[in-house]
């Protein structure tokens, strides 16, 4: 078991020594987030600005020639059509903008796709979001994640303290957008499954939060004397083993899915991935400092050393 273990047992690891440079760097690096969301923005898949999917593979096996299609399809006037390699050289993924006059338009964009494709190609899959279809999506999706944030603030501050509530709900906004952030520098897709994978987060996220939190609260009932900042890097490094064993275990899975996976769950599994590091990262700079600064009571009166903790003084 020894061989095993990720951290031994007994570390001592100021975690708190950091917490004034790791928190404002956190802030900056969410607020850079948001505004290049809302600026630049993600490239957006067809679940929220509408279109249609179009995935083929080749009769022969043969690679595809993509010089070829994009002149076929681009013949039949259907505006933005973008066409890429999917996954094997064989595999090819057609996206076709959406088209003025609904769904129906929209159908018969697709039709004329594979009618021009002939006997060549075998078409593997179709999808078509229509305009409305998209909004209700999006509307959908932001009120799943506002109301899973809220049941999440109700659930810590009935088990907890409200300043444990505070802190679990800056560190899993943390994280939410931060993974918003990504998804603006890196080609993959902001769709449904992105949606998907930032609730999941969200879950990872709390789920590694409440094992510090329920460490902390059970030492400031041991350690009635002891700093706050102390306390705190003391249940960190207690949690610690148990926190990288989950990490490095949910990592080797995801690393696997994403190489192995295919490019249909690619954009989900890279936002798993990065909200696990972001994850395990925010429940010990965002979550934990964040009781050190609105001043967590340890149940006796303030002497000086404490009080001097409190404020971040380490």
């Amino acid at each position: 078991m020894k061989v095993l273990r990720l951290v031994p047992d007994g570390t001592k690891i100021g975690f708190m020594r950091l917490w004034r440079v790791m928190l404002p760097i956190s802030v900056v690096l969410s607020i850079a987030s948001l505004v290049a969301f809302f600026t630049v923005g993600p490239n957006y898949g067809i679940d929220f600005k509408g279109g249609s999917v179009i995935e083929i593979t080749t009769t022969s096996g043969k690679p595809a020639d993509l010089a070829e299609l994009r002149n076929t399809v681009g013949d039949l006037n259907l505006g933005d059509v973008q066409i890429q390699e999917f996954g094997r050289p064989d595999d090819v993924l057609i996206r076709i903008a959406r088209q003025e006059g609904g769904d129906e338009a929209q159908q018969r964009a697709v039709f004329l796709v594979r009618d021009a494709l002939g006997d060549g190609y075998d078409i593997t899959r179709t999808e078509v979001v229509g305009p409305r279809v998209s909004g209700e999506l999006a509307r959908n999706g932001t009120l799943g994640l506002v109301v899973t944030l809220a049941a999440i603030m109700v659930y810590v501050w009935f088990r907890f303290e409200w300043q444990f509530a505070v802190g679990a709900i800056i560190a899993t906004l943390h994280d939410v957008i931060l993974t918003l952030g990504i998804y603006t520098l890196v080609p993959f897709e902001f769709n449904l499954s992105s949606i998907a994978a930032i609730l999941t987060i969200v879950g990872y996220s709390l789920n590694d939060t409440v094992v510090v939190y329920d460490r902390i609260r059970e030492n400031l009932r041991k350690y009635k004397k002891m700093p706050i900042a102390d306390l705190i890097d003391l249940s960190v490094n207690e949690t610690l083993g148990r926190t990288m064993i989950t990490s490095i275990t949910t990592l080797i899975a995801l690393i696997s899915l994403y190489v192995f996976g295919g490019e249909v769950i690619r954009s989900f599994v890279f936002a798993m991935i990065f909200g696990v590091v972001v994850g395990t990262f925010s429940s010990i700079y965002i979550a934990a400092p964040v009781l050190i600064y609105f001043r967590l009571r340890t149940g006796r009166p303030n002497n000086e050393e404490g009080a001097a903790a409190a404020t971040g003084a380490v």
